[in-house]
């Protein structure tokens, strides 16, 4: 998965920019969508246009709803004049633009609408973290928390996709034990990050040190309460790399999202969701720094 790779070059200091910066954002999306689907159309390949139109849609009605969140809170539209720095890459078509229709397939489309929508989760999150003001981080939070929804949406979508290309379902999978899992794993991350913490900068090491108790939090409250995942795939060896396993732990969230029906335990996978996506953006972008030479 791929999340923001650099972090934004500034902060939201008011409503209105941040209603800017999240039309344009929506436009965008939506413009290049829209690309996409005529070229997919023009190309002879009408199903998958069909996809990348509803996706359009999608992302128009996002626009709308933030329009009308401007109109309703400020009584205007959104200016893009109140952007005042580059906004980070949210969006990356990956190459559907110029590639074969014939390669792509609604699976794939829909697996990198995904990525997307994640991408606009962990800058949301990141704006929301950084924010001096508190309505602009409820503000932020709100929009964070619905391109969470996009995300279960989005990641639903794609695996009816994935059964009718592939016609099969996912065997080989464990019993409903995800639970004592996902607490290993966030344990065997903060015992990656908390060396990671010893040799960074004060800034640095206070952020790792905080993700780091915060994955014993959340080991501690899994093991306590496991939540039960149906389907869950077996993890094997866990990976050594403290970005490796904070994607991987996000994209388990995520698979949990897709399955729990218990109101309960999806609440609670929802919110370590948020969190593992806002975690991994801040570590694939300043973990490399601590590598370097």
């Amino acid at each position: 998965m791929s999340l923001l790779k650099t972090e934004p070059a500034g902060t939201v200091t008011s409503l209105e920019e941040l209603f800017a910066i999240a039309a344009a954002m929506e436009h965008e999306a939506a413009t290049r969508y829209a690309e996409i689907a005529a070229r997919m159309r023009q190309e002879g390949n009408p199903a998958l246009a069909e996809v990348f139109e509803r996706l359009s849609a999608d992302e128009q009605g996002h626009l709308d709803g933030v329009v009308h969140w401007s109109q309703k809170t400020k009584g205007k539209d959104p200016d893009p004049a109140r952007i005042r720095w580059e906004l980070p890459e949210t969006f990356d078509d990956e190459g559907a633009a110029t590639t074969d229709p014939k390669l792509v397939g609604a699976y794939r489309a829909l697996s990198m609408a995904v990525r997307n929508e994640e991408r606009a989760f962990a800058f949301w999150s990141y704006v929301a973290a950084h924010a001096q003001a508190p309505e602009i981080q409820r503000a932020a939070e709100t929009m964070a928390h619905e391109e969470l929804g996009h995300v279960a949406t989005l990641r639903r979508e794609r695996r009816k996709a994935f059964h009718s290309e592939r016609g099969q379902q996912r065997t080989g999978l464990m019993a409903e034990d995800g639970g004592p899992d996902l607490a290993a794993l966030e344990r065997r991350l903060a015992d990656l990050l908390a060396p990671l913490a010893a040799k960074a900068s004060l800034q640095e090491g206070t952020r790792l040190r905080g993700f780091a108790d915060e994955a014993r939090q959340h080991a501690q409250e899994l093991e306590q309460t496991p939540i039960a995942v149906p389907g869950a795939r077996p993890v094997g060896t866990p990976p050594d790399d403290p970005v490796a396993l904070a994607e991987l732990l996000t994209d388990r969230y995520l698979e949990a999202g897709d399955v729990l029906q218990d109101e309960e335990a999806l609440g609670r996978v929802q919110a370590l969701a948020g969190r593992a996506i806002a975690r991994l953006a801040w570590l694939r972008a300043d973990l490399p720094e601590l590598h370097r030479p």
